[in-house]
């Protein structure tokens, strides 16, 4: 347990913190899942529009530090072949 008063401080800001990333990282994967979702069911239209409404989510939690910016960019590029391909 925490005893100065600067550790209980970074304490609270931990629990803070940790309850605003799990947001972030939900609402990101939320906007991932609907994209392959739209991906998978061949709606060229519909998976269009979730794949171009992640990036910026994507984008969004890497630069907040909630997942790393390669990982972001990893999945822009998977998801974009994949909307390309079934345009193709």
């Amino acid at each position: 347990m925490a005893n100065t008063k600067s550790a209980k401080k970074a304490a609270r800001q931990t629990v803070r913190r940790t309850e605003i990333n799990k947001a972030r990282k939900s609402r990101m994967r939320t906007f991932v899942r609907k994209a392959e979702e739209a991906l998978t069911a061949g709606d060229k239209a519909a998976a269009a529009a979730a794949v171009h409404a992640a990036e910026p989510e994507l984008m969004r939690a890497a630069k907040t530090g909630v997942i790393h910016k390669n990982t972001a960019s990893r999945k822009v590029s998977r998801l974009t072949a994949a909307l390309k391909k079934l345009g193709a």
